[in-house]
C-alpha cells in the first residue's frame, strides 16, 4: 500500500470522528515513524481546540485502529492543533488563511528574485497563492504552489502597552470602598475559573 493511500484510508476514518466533535480536519501526515492528525476549530470560532477535545479524539482514534488499524508496521499516533503559526501545504490551508500574513520560502527562483517572501495572502486558488508583499504594499506576487518549499502563517503580535497604562479595552480595577460608604466593590472582570470535568 502506498503512503497516499494509507493517509487516505486514514482520512477518511478519521473524518466522521473529527466531525463528531465539531470540528475540523485540518492535516494528515505520516513521517518518520509518527502519524500527525491536526484538528482545528471551525473558521470565524473563537477561540482553539481545547487539550480536552484532543484528549477524546485521540482515545476515540486509538479505539478504531485497534479494530481495523489502517497503518502497517509501528507508528506513533499524534493528534495536535495546527497551533498560531500553522504549515500550509494544501490549497484548503491556503484558502482558509486569507486576509493573514504568510511567509514563504521558495525553492527555484530565478536571478533577482528573493527565496524568502512575506505578505498578506489575499487570494489562493488550487494551484497558486497572491500576497500583497509586507515591504510595498502596492506590489503583489502570484506564487506557484510548485514554487513553495515552505510555507506558514506569522502570528502577528500586537503593541504591548506603555508600562504604567492598562491595555486597550481593560477595565479599571476600583479599590474596595470604605466599610460603610456602600460604594460597590468591582470584581476583576479579567479572572475567569473553569471547572474540570
Amino acid at each position: 500500500m502506498s503512503e497516499q493511500s494509507t493517509i487516505d484510508k486514514v482520512t477518511r476514518m478519521v473524518a466522521p470522528l473529527v466531525t463528531d466533535l465539531k470540528l475540523d480536519l485540518y492535516d494528515v501526515e505520516f513521517r518518520g515513524g509518527v502519524l500527525r492528525i491536526t484538528i482545528d476549530t471551525p473558521p470565524g470560532s473563537e477561540g482553539g481546540v481545547t487539550l480536552e477535545s484532543i484528549a477524546l479524539l485521540t482515545r476515540m482514534i486509538s479505539r478504531d485502529f485497534d479494530h481495523d488499524d489502517p497503518m502497517p508496521g509501528s507508528y506513533t499516533l499524534e493528534v495536535t492543533s495546527p497551533g498560531l503559526e500553522r504549515t500550509l501545504r494544501t490549497p484548503a490551508h491556503y484558502q482558509r488563511e486569507i486576509g493573514k500574513t504568510v511567509a514563504f520560502r521558495l525553492r527555484d527562483v530565478g536571478v533577482g528574485n528573493d527565496r524568502r517572501v512575506q505578505g498578506t495572502l489575499i487570494a489562493a486558488t488550487d494551484t497558486e497563492a497572491v500576497i500583497r508583499l509586507d515591504d510595498d504594499a502596492l506590489t503583489e506576487r502570484t506564487i506557484p504552489y510548485t514554487q513553495v518549499d515552505r510555507a506558514k502563517t506569522v502570528f502577528v503580535w500586537g503593541a504591548a502597552p506603555k508600562p504604567g497604562k492598562p491595555a486597550p479595552g481593560a477595565k479599571k480595577k476600583q479599590k474596595p470602598a470604605a466599610a460603610g460608604t456602600g460604594a460597590p466593590i468591582e470584581s476583576n472582570p479579567t479572572t475567569a475559573t473553569q471547572e474540570a470535568s
